[in-house]
């Protein structure tokens, strides 16, 4: 049995679970977008729904893309063509 088995939820939420992932309390919820070059998965190859929606969004915008960014990379092209299309 748990050390926190007798504990109040609030008295919980202060202990580290192992089922439990992130903080009790909220950090400043200010800025909850990361900007993609601080991803720590940013230098990963772009994803199979990135590719196929930056493919579409080229597309439309009359673009062509190197088809080896990564996943920071495909994500700042679709920001900046969701912007650019936008009426």
């Amino acid at each position: 049995m748990s050390d926190n088995a007798n504990q109040t939820p609030e008295e919980t939420d202060s202990v580290s679970s192992p089922d439990t992932i992130g903080a009790s309390t909220p950090a400043d919820s200010g800025n909850l977008q990361k900007d993609p070059s601080d991803w720590v998965s940013g230098d990963d190859p772009m994803t199979e729904a990135q590719r196929s929606y930056l493919d579409t969004l080229a597309r439309q915008a009359g673009e062509e893309l190197p088809a080896d960014l990564n996943k920071a990379e495909a994500s700042e092209h679709i920001d900046r063509l969701r912007s650019a299309t936008d009426k």
